[in-house]
């Protein structure tokens, strides 16, 4: 039995004002959310991006060509309502950045690694007032609690949407750093995408490109970038 699609029924897609923010009506009738709630929109480039996707909809709705509706629909339903939880699971990332943890052999990786990753911590100091330091080999070592607590008010202030953005930012990369400097501007998006792989192009040089890890990353390098995006249109 062929699983049940949502068809088309609409015509008209356009973007409206509402209570201080935006949202996408389908001939005149606003979207909500799959748990019903009102997808009121932050602003208009967000909105005009989520209107966009539903106006490219053909006979069939297929999510997966949907990816701001789909990040919108994740902030609104799940975030706003686990925001504190949400926080705290991604500021947790200060404490095991991937940037700290660093190789103590061979020569090349390790000298690779100080390279890339060092102007990173550097940055975050300067931009983020917080110093993790890095580590050699895969054993955890705690940062400085107060470092951590700096990281955590940070990630806290970030509303729903944008917090909603950070969580792929962050996840996807593993740092919680890169997460920021993707979120600030420190360099663009497919750069700090490139240093969180470093290790993974390290092994491709070393042992060549394995073709389903290569798909895999696909997708989750498209999912970084378009976090980005989304983040910024928030």
């Amino acid at each position: 039995m062929s699983e049940w699609k949502q068809k088309r029924f609409w015509t008209d897609v356009s973007v409206e004002d509402d209570d201080g923010g935006y949202a996408v009506a389908l001939d005149g009738r606003r979207i909500k959310t799959p748990a019903k709630a009102a997808l009121t929109l932050p602003s208009r480039p967000m909105a005009e991006a989520v209107a966009e996707e539903w106006a490219a909809q053909e006979d069939e709705i297929d999510p997966r060509t949907m990816p701001f509706t789909r990040s919108a629909n994740a902030a609104i339903d799940k975030v706003r309502s686990q925001h504190a939880e949400v926080a705290d699971m991604l500021a947790a990332y200060g404490d095991s950045d991937l940037l700290c943890y660093r190789a103590d052999s061979p020569q090349g990786l390790v000298e690779r690694q100080a390279e890339a990753w060092d102007p990173a911590l550097d940055w975050a100091e300067q931009a983020l007032g917080a110093r993790l330091e890095p580590r050699t080999g895969v054993i955890h070592a705690p940062q400085t609690p107060e470092v951590l607590e700096r990281l955590r008010v940070q990630v806290h202030a970030l509303d729903e949407f944008r917090l909603a953005a950070f969580h792929d930012l962050v996840s996807l990369s593993g740092s919680l750093v890169l997460g920021f400097a993707a979120a600030q501007g420190w360099r663009d998006a497919e750069a700090l995408w490139q240093l969180s792989r470093l290790d993974e192009r390290w092994q491709e040089e070393l042992w060549g490109v394995d073709d389903e890890a290569a798909a895999v990353e696909a997708l989750k390098r498209a999912a970084f970038l378009h976090a980005k995006k989304f983040y910024d249109f928030a």
